[in-house]
């Protein structure tokens, strides 16, 4: 029986091709979702369901590009490779965390970007992997 969730301002979302459950944590020391061998440090998710979908766009791995709504369980922070370095404030309200999300649903419908804006993306990722900088430092 699926439950029919309302998303309030306050919602957070974690983008991921991982295939994870509801009651899940998503926790650090794992492997990152983004053309990159290290350990992740940081568990990351947004307040913006763009964001989120960029996430689970660019994201590694054959599983189906998947998007959960988590809450956070413990302090968090503003996502550095994001506010201030590419975009003034926090637009995207990406944040970080070294505690673990808990994974509290799925967005099982939402529309992914065109094709068209998704290349432009992984071409301008490609083209900063050449000049050796990491997607996520």
């Amino acid at each position: 029986m699926s439950e029919k969730i309302v998303f309030s301002p306050g919602s957070f979302f974690h983008g991921t091709k991982a295939d994870l459950e509801i009651g899940d944590f998503i926790i650090t020391g794992k492997k990152k979702n983004y053309q990159d061998s290290r350990k992740s440090e940081y568990v990351y998710f947004a307040g913006t369901l763009d964001a989120a979908i960029w996430g689970a766009e660019l994201a590694e791995g054959d599983g189906r590009e998947r998007i959960y709504v988590v809450e956070p369980t413990g302090d968090f922070e503003d996502d550095p490779n994001v506010t201030d370095k590419k975009f003034l404030g926090n637009p995207t309200k990406s944040y970080r965390s070294k505690q673990p999300l808990k994974i509290v649903a799925e967005v099982i419908k939402w529309e992914g970007h065109s094709p068209e804006v998704l290349n432009n993306m992984l071409e301008n990722l490609k083209k900063l992997s050449d000049m050796g900088i990491k997607a996520i430092d």
